[in-house]
């Protein structure tokens, strides 16, 4: 086949390469959807501003990121289960993201664990974490981040309950697959992504498996997992965490301007505004959203990152106009790495850049850190 010329077309190449549950998993949202919805719908509400007859030579996406060199404000978001999508994902991944010039940032969920990311990769990762009821079990996360030389620390603050996935829970979702006859014919109609199972030793959590005590098969881990998110987790943590960190710190999950200034306010550098992609609270608005009232009430103490809804290089220019100092894309890479392993990243990448360059240039600019709300239809 020709090569994938966007993102849906490498979405629909990985829905026929990537067994229904894990494919699911990726491309879902939870209860109605309502919210992964809107993160996708609202982006196409924005109008662009298009200029003409003015210099579009020499035009350049480089930028940074909490204070790192990128060759585009794109960062690849952490999510989970990653390793399902294809063998090893999380590692090609990195892989990919370190060759093009961008963040790549690793799950707590992710089936290659942090020693796995930092074994093939040569420059600084970022590390995304989860607070676990057991404080030791994170102490160890954190420890073993620094370890790996992570270079900054997400901290998911919105699944402190976890929102109900329908698509999950009718698939029976688990990694490894249980073998069920369902299962197994799921599997079975995707010979490729079975090879390459067949090939690899890293089929569950290994942030979690072999460094909690009694957690040991399957059963034990997903029980384990289940009753482990915290629901007391507070601003207290947040600072403990901070002080046990001792490096850069992103704050995911921030949906609303109150929370947005508290953040402001706890010595975190970064925020990610984001709805989770709208796994969590189904009924909350798209992040593209309220992006903009809280770039503007905190954008000028702590950078504000984005995730949720980006499809193209278009969404990633809108997001930025709208005080976005950078943005997260977590399906779209999700959709190359399912459909054709590393290169498919790469490609997803590629394929942003080049339709974030083109759009930059028909609004009339020539330099990505010069976007801003007079590139956008108001009203």
């Amino acid at each position: 086949m020709t090569e994938p010329l966007t993102i849906d077309e490498l979405k629909q190449l990985a829905r026929r390469r990537v067994p229904k549950m894990f494919f699911d998993y990726a491309d879902s949202g939870s209860w109605t959807e309502g919210t992964y919805r809107a993160n996708e719908e609202d982006f196409a509400k924005i109008k662009l501003r298009q200029r003409v007859l003015v210099d579009m030579t020499n035009r350049s996406l480089k930028t940074t990121m909490l204070g790192e060199d990128v060759a585009m404000p794109v960062a690849l978001a952490p999510t989970g289960m990653t390793g399902m999508q294809h063998a090893d994902g999380e590692m090609l991944a990195a892989q990919a993201a370190e060759e093009f010039g961008v963040p790549f940032t690793l799950s707590t969920m992710s089936i290659c664990s942090i020693e796995d990311v930092a074994s093939v990769t040569k420059k600084p990762f970022w590390f995304q974490l989860y607070v676990m009821k057991d404080r030791g079990f994170v102490e160890n996360l954190i420890e073993r981040a620094k370890a790996a030389r992570c270079s900054a620390l997400v901290l998911t603050l919105d699944l402190q309950v976890l929102g109900q996935r329908h698509k999950d829970l009718r698939n029976g979702l688990s990694a490894p697959p249980k073998f069920t006859a369902k299962h197994i014919w799921q599997m079975a109609t995707r010979p490729k992504w079975c090879m390459g199972m067949l090939g690899t030793k890293r089929h569950t959590f290994r942030n979690i498996a072999g460094h909690v005590k009694g957690v040991a098969d399957l059963s034990s881990l997903s029980s384990w997992t289940a009753d482990q998110f915290d629901p007391k987790l507070s601003w207290e943590d947040v600072e403990w965490i901070r002080k046990r960190w001792g490096g850069k710190l992103i704050l995911k999950g921030i949906l609303d301007h109150e929370d947005a200034e508290l953040a402001a306010k706890s010595g975190a550098d970064a925020i990610i505004v984001s709805n989770h992609g709208g796994r969590q609270l189904d009924g909350a608005p798209s992040s593209i959203s309220v992006l903009e009232p809280i770039a503007d009430k905190v954008g000028d103490r702590i950078e504000v990152f984005m995730d949720g809804g980006i499809r193209s290089g278009q969404d990633v220019l809108k997001a930025l106009c709208l005080g976005a100092k950078g943005v997260f894309i977590g399906r779209p890479f999700l959709y190359g790495l399912g459909a054709q392993g590393r290169q498919g990243v790469t490609n997803a990448l590629n394929i942003i850049a080049k339709e974030l360059d083109t759009t930059m240039a028909l609004c009339g600019k020539r330099d990505i850190r010069d976007l801003g709300k007079d590139m956008l239809y108001r009203g």
